[in-house]
């Protein structure tokens, strides 16, 4: 048989490649139930599969539990992947009751006090222990040095408290089993911002903390300009009365847009007294940046202006942090659940010239998933009263999918060319549009989201932000219903409504079931484990075979797994069982369009996200890949492109091992690094990256033992 008519035959049974070692492992350690002794309840995959859609249809009424328990499991068999807090805690009640389902929350608002600052603290640890990820504004906290006039003596700063919180988490999931996930975001224009862009140069420093920069529109014209630039924090009137500051002078005081503004001084246009503390060139601060990411892949960047304004409830809320991976931005208290579906089951033919993808069969998909993931809302298990309060009152979800650069390879065409970029734009309107289409049926039958229906009154403010509402005969103080300000003046439903003005026009009477549908998470264990290593949510794979870094409990380092990509254990099941991933045994025979993340340019990385961005109504969690060798000045401006791309964040990764081990290593980056430490005996050691070492009782590569050593979590997990 040929090559051709094998791969026809065996178009639909991408299900049929044996699971590799490491994603089993994955599977088995994070999202098989277990008892508390360690007797597997989930005896295979599908198991896990029927016991989340058995929980999650419980939700439904008693008459229609089977129909929607079937259906789910059809949708989890056809590429429905919930996320990790779902696949692992749905249906686990009896033997982890204080769990939750839901993957991101985001703080409330850190006050400037130390009995905020402590009962977030308090706050945080209950959510982390529930095994939700949580996010921080950090710049809410007035800078080092500043005088706290209650204790008679100078702050040491927000960085300090940030390292309160650092060790919090790394000892909840020390005791857990599980990492615990944090994101803190801080604003530019913050006295502090130089110690929080150089925190992670610190070794062991904030290791429990993903770092994102709030990025404004004001600030990038500022570095365009080569202009000054403000460095301020908000003040009191007694600070003011105090120190005889003149509000008219802006060399003294600038006023700011900040969501804050309780305890501060105020205009009656919203704006906040700041005092200005530093004054620096903008590209100075943009410089920095520039290069703490170029050695240390933070901190990210968060343009929260135009996270704010394509916010479905921008009436009613004010963004100032996201999740852990920065694909759900959300106001305080905000929580969201996940889930992801796994493009590569809808390619039909793969590697041949008849490869396709199935459409219809992904719009049945995401119009199931759309409403498994509903369903999730009831069974939050979240530990906090307002949390819980949030996600029922406005019922978000982020659905995305995973296996992006995977199906692309199968379809072959190569990430980031002109093709990819219309499919990736496709995928993602397919998406979104059904997904409303689907909130309209839910909210029929079930109701909308209580924002919906409640009364809004309108602000100067708001009508500033969307004057067209002027134009429509809308005044201050009118009152407005919740899903009137949400599907006829938000702007991303005004963008669906140039698809389906019908739909639109339908969910401003009806309301929808929830306020927000479609996110892209980077989905790294879940990729791994149920999708067989399919690239990471809108990735290209890492590379077709690497190394994935893996904690292991009661082991003193990481430990160092095998991985393959899938679209190469797809090649070899279909097309030609002895391909190669690269240069091993001097032949690499696969097709050119085999391309992994260091092959696509960082532009090429923007430009696949932007794609998608336009149909994503929250956010996208994307990293730009680049060789430890590419040159900085080709890198540098890759910030800049994404905001002029309209991109809501971005990130970038280049493997540093000066600088620390990333979960993902390639087997050359390890080859081509020596690392030189000191054992507990006194002697040195000098290995290759990939070298096994004995050490304490344990083998360890040298790679991960030094990490382990340098960072100071050798033997704590």
């Amino acid at each position: 048989m040929n090559q051709t008519a094998k791969v026809q035959r065996l178009h639909n049974t991408v299900t049929d490649i044996p699971m590799q070692p490491a994603s089993e492992d994955i599977w088995d350690t994070k999202y098989r139930l277990k008892t508390k002794d360690g007797v597997a309840i989930d005896s295979t995959v599908d198991e896990t599969y029927q016991r989340v859609a058995r929980a999650i249809a419980d939700v439904e009424e008693p008459s229609v539990r089977e129909h929607w328990y079937e259906q789910f499991l059809w949708a989890l068999r056809h590429g429905a992947i919930p996320a990790g807090r779902i696949t692992s805690n749905a249906g686990a009640l009896e033997h982890k009751p204080a769990t939750s389902t839901i993957n991101c929350t985001v703080s409330a608002t850190i006050g400037d006090s130390m009995d905020d600052i402590l009962s977030k603290l308090h706050e945080a640890g209950l959510t982390l222990k529930a095994g939700c990820g949580i996010g921080y504004e950090f710049s809410t906290l007035r800078p080092k040095g500043a005088y706290v006039s209650g204790a008679g003596a100078y702050t040491s700063g927000p960085l300090s408290f940030m390292d309160i919180y650092d060790k919090m988490c790394f000892t909840v999931s020390s005791a857990g089993g599980r990492r615990g996930a944090q994101m803190a975001t801080f604003d530019v224009g913050h006295p502090d911002v130089m110690d929080f862009i150089r925190a992670k140069r610190e070794g062991g420093r904030l290791r429990q903390f993903n770092l994102s920069l709030l990025i404004t529109e004001d600030f990038m014209q500022a570095v365009a300009d080569d202009a000054d630039w403000k460095l301020s924090f908000p003040l009191t009137q007694s600070e003011v009365d105090a120190d005889g500051l003149d509000l008219a002078n802006d060399d003294q005081v600038i006023w700011r847009e900040l969501p804050a503004t309780q305890r501060y001084l105020t205009r009656e246009d919203g704006r906040v007294a700041c005092r200005v503390s530093k004054v620096l060139k903008a590209r100075r601060i943009w410089d920095m940046i520039m290069t703490s990411t170029y050695d240390f892949a933070e901190p990210g960047f968060i343009l929260i202006d135009r996270v704010n304004q394509m916010n479905n409830n921008w009436f009613c809320e004010e963004i100032r942090a996201t999740n852990p991976c920065g694909e759900q931005p959300l106001p305080p208290h905000g929580a969201c659940l996940l889930g992801s579906i796994n493009l590569t089951l809808f390619v039909r033919d793969p590697f041949t010239e008849k490869a396709r993808f199935d459409w219809d069969e992904y719009r049945k998909v995401v119009d199931v998933f759309t409403r498994m993931l509903d369903n999730v809302v009831e069974i939050n298990g979240l530990p906090l009263e307002e949390q819980r309060a949030e996600i029922f009152r406005k019922r978000r979800h982020g659905m995305g999918f995973l296996g992006l650069g995977s199906t692309m390879t199968m379809l072959c065409m190569k990430y980031g060319e002109p093709k990819s970029l219309d499919f990736t734009e496709q995928v993602s309107k397919e998406m979104a549009v059904q997904g409303w289409r689907t909130a309209l049926q839910l909210s029929e039958e079930k109701g909308a989201a209580p924002i919906m229906d409640e009364e809004f009154t309108v602000t100067e403010a708001m009508l500033v932000k969307r004057p067209e509402m002027r134009a429509d005969g809308i005044k201050a103080g009118d009152s407005l219903k919740g899903k009137i300000l949400w599907a006829k003046y938000s702007r991303y439903m005004q963008q669906i409504a140039g698809e389906d003005a019908e739909l639109v026009a339908a969910l401003s009477e009806k309301g929808a079931r929830f306020t927000h549908h479609s996110s892209i998470a980077p989905t790294g264990t879940i990729s791994l484990s149920l999708a067989n290593n399919a690239s990471n949510g809108i990735e290209p794979s890492f590379a077709h075979h690497y190394f994935r870094n893996v904690i292991r409990a009661n082991k003193k380092s990481k430990e160092k797994v095998d991985v393959f990509s899938f679209e190469l254990l797809a090649y070899r099941h279909f097309v030609n069982a002895d391909a190669l991933p690269s240069m091993e045994a001097g032949t690499r025979n696969l097709p050119d369009y085999f391309i992994a993340a260091d092959d696509v340019k960082p532009t090429e990385h923007v430009d696949v996200q932007a794609a998608a961005q336009k149909w994503v109504d929250s956010s996208i969690s994307k990293t730009a890949n680049v060789p430890t060798d590419y040159p900085y000045e080709d890198f540098k401006d890759i910030y800049r492109y994404a905001f002029e791309k309209g991109l809501k964040g971005c990130t970038t990764f280049r493997f540093n091992p000066e600088a620390f081990q990333g979960v993902l290593v390639k087997e050359q980056d390890l080859a081509n690094t020596t690392y030189r430490f000191k054992l507990e005996d006194g002697s040195f050691v000098e290995a290759k990256g990939g070298d096994e070492i004995e050490y304490d009782g344990e083998m360890h590569s040298a790679a991960n033992l030094y990490d382990a050593l340098k960072e100071g979590y050798y033997g704590k997990f």
